[in-house]
């Protein structure tokens, strides 16, 4: 019984390695040039959260800047209600430039990033693997230095998105924020 038990989960380990190794990296990664303000232009996920606000979400603006170790901070604030939130997340290196991670100290998840690919100064790609003790999911956003971004853009984040196994419905090109929404933001 308990060889069955260390068998299933060393399954499940190398299958979530293989998961996280199977996600590419931009070659060449320069930390540097991803600093600055971002919008987010699509988000992609198949976890039970996006499946229940999927329909209350809006484009968001995002700074990211590099902390005197070397991680990323990164700084979101989106339009919840008839007010803005900000949210602040430190994303820490790893041995792999371009890959980083992340605890929730809200969930306790664990977050695998990866910026997949990027030109720094039109669009970013990032993906992530989000594991907690409920489950594991996939998360892939799309960031642009404007508040729009060409088809081309668009439909390479939709076809990332269902490369990684995410569903038409689990994908979302982001709505702008109105005018009020988008002081600040």
């Amino acid at each position: 019984m308990q060889a069955t038990l260390l068998s299933i989960l060393a399954l499940a380990l190398l299958r979530t390695l293989h998961a996280q190794d199977s996600i590419p990296v931009q070659a060449d990664f320069q930390q540097d040039k991803l600093t600055g303000r971002w919008y987010s232009i699509g988000l992609a996920s198949n976890s039970n959260w996006f499946k229940e606000k999927r329909h209350l979400m809006k484009m968001c603006t995002t700074i990211i800047s590099t902390t005197a170790e070397g991680n990323l901070e990164v700084t979101s604030t989106y339009p919840k209600g008839d007010q803005c939130v900000t949210r602040n997340s430190l994303y820490t290196k790893t041995e792999q430039p371009g890959r980083f991670s992340y605890t929730s100290p809200r969930w306790g998840s664990k977050h695998n990033i990866h910026v997949v690919e990027t030109n720094y100064d039109e669009f970013a790609l990032v993906a992530t693997q989000i594991s907690k003790s409920t489950g594991s999911s996939t998360m892939v956003l799309l960031y642009s230095r404007t508040k729009e971004l060409s088809p081309e853009r668009l439909e390479m984040f939709t076809q990332f998105s269902r490369e990684q196994g995410l569903a038409d419905d689990e994908i979302l090109i982001l709505p702008q924020t109105g005018e009020a929404g988008s002081t600040g933001m």
